[in-house]
């Protein structure tokens, strides 16, 4: 009898009639976390081998990727826009509605990043200035060097995120696992050739990632033009190009972007302050930045899934699921994250050692992120998963106000209180956003057990 006790708990969900089996959330699951891990890399991998050129490579991606995060943030808020509207069609059965969404999703995506990189192209440098100030020269060139072919790369960036949300959205994330294997291949390759071989340095960082971009977007449209897709997308000079289903999704969207944009705003101040510390500090924020991004690769796989999981249930109304789910995947964020976190904790040192930090900038690195890997583990999910439950809802409005308001008052004020005004170095800019993620966490917590997300609708 013991022994098909862990049989019976697997499959509860089937003999008590969920709308998604164990196994049907697995097959979701597994390759959404593989290809977190695998989204993640690619960045890391940009900032690991170009560490072989020295403290100031590794600020130079570091400030890019803090500028370049806020932007793909915006594209991933219109992946998500149509992946929820995708979803809650699904959900409903209305599948001529859902692809003419996803078609909608793309010409979004396609005009968004477009007019990004053409405005953004001329003026990087001055970007840079502006937002980063009197930064050493070697930092500043490498700065330059990497940024161009990232920002040429945000087209093909923002096309791909929406066709895997859409390939998401048909439970299909074993291929977009895969597409993400195969970019990372030529990311990996590409930086091993034009940085060890042909000694490009960040530039050649930026190469390959573009490289990869555009690889994974040309094989996610192949896949995604193929006739048998629920969510095929072929036709897409046709149309239609539909107000009504683009209002759908910006209504989703544009909350969301605004959300995140703010963030990674917040983000880029803080990066600023911390920038003012000296080139060391921008290298130690930038490896406690890896710790936390490897961290919540779980986390963040699973959150994917949520937008998925509830959209598909508020599609049919099925509230009693969405609380069911949101329960047990946020319960499963907390077990994943603390299993990938332990070995990273004990092994910390070692792992740190691989960024080249000199001996001092690696003594201060190994506490900082330590402590980055316990909040992590423990306060966390509640900040970044629940909101995925009430976006995928259409309570975005909530999430805008709750993020807004705690990014500005404990993660931008409360750093710049710590390190200007009671004199913490680069640990002080974690500790604000410790208290961020505190705040943010217990409203969504509180919004999410009071079911007024219930009253909000989408489509």
């Amino acid at each position: 009898m013991t022994e098909e006790l862990p049989r019976q708990l697997f499959f509860t969900m089937e003999k008590i009639g969920h709308q998604f089996t164990a196994k049907e959330l697995a097959a979701l699951i597994i390759p959404l976390i593989a290809d977190s891990f695998l989204s993640i890399t690619i960045g890391m991998a940009d900032t690991i081998m170009v560490s072989t050129c020295g403290e100031a490579a590794v600020s130079g991606v570091s400030l890019v990727d803090s500028i370049s995060n806020l932007l793909i943030t915006v594209f991933s808020a219109f992946a998500t826009g149509g992946a929820v509207v995708v979803s809650q069609y699904i959900g409903r059965g209305e599948s001529e509605h859902a692809r003419n969404s996803a078609k909608n999703l793309i010409y979004i995506s396609i005009i968004i990043s477009v007019l990004m990189t053409a405005m953004l192209l001329p003026v990087r440098s001055h970007m840079i200035d502006i937002l980063f100030g009197s930064i050493e020269h070697d930092v500043k060139a490498y700065t330059d060097d990497y940024f161009v072919p990232i920002l040429i790369s945000y087209p093909f960036l923002a096309v791909y995120s929406g066709l895997t949300a859409l390939s998401r959205s048909e439970r299909k994330s074993f291929r977009t696992m895969m597409v993400s294997l195969m970019m990372n291949a030529i990311n990996i390759g590409g930086n091993a050739v034009l940085i060890y071989i042909v000694g490009m340095g960040p530039r050649g960082a930026g190469i390959a990632s573009l490289t990869s971009r555009v690889a994974g977007c040309a094989v996610m449209y192949i896949l995604m033009m193929n006739r048998n897709e629920e969510l095929n997308v072929r036709g897409l000079l046709k149309g239609p190009f539909s107000p009504y289903l683009i209002r759908r999704i910006l209504s989703i969207g544009i909350p969301s972007g605004l959300e995140g944009a703010a963030f990674h705003v917040g983000k880029i101040m803080v990066q600023s302050l911390t920038a003012t510390l000296g080139t060391s500090a921008i290298a130690i924020n930038a490896v406690a930045g890896n710790f936390n991004a490897y961290s919540n690769i779980p986390g963040n796989g699973i959150n994917l899934a949520i937008i998925t999981i509830v959209g598909q249930c508020r599609g049919q109304n099925n509230i009693k699921d969405i609380k069911y789910y949101t329960r047990l995947l946020t319960g499963l964020v907390f077990i994943a994250t603390a299993a990938i976190n332990l070995p990273l904790f004990i092994f910390s040192p070692s792992v740190i050692s691989f960024y080249g930090l000199k001996a001092g900038s690696l003594t201060e690195a190994i506490p900082i992120c330590q402590l980055c890997l316990i909040m992590c583990t423990t306060i966390w999910p509640f900040a970044f998963t629940l909101p995925n439950m009430l976006k995928a809802v259409g309570d975005v409005r909530f999430i805008l106000l709750a993020s807004f308001s705690s990014m500005w008052i404990f993660r931008v004020g409360g750093a710049y209180l710590l390190v200007r005004s009671l004199g913490m170095g680069v640990e002080g800019i974690w500790y604000a956003m410790y208290m961020d993620w505190t705040f943010r966490g217990l409203l969504y917590l509180i919004r999410v057990r009071s079911g007024r997300w219930q009253t909000k609708n989408v489509i």
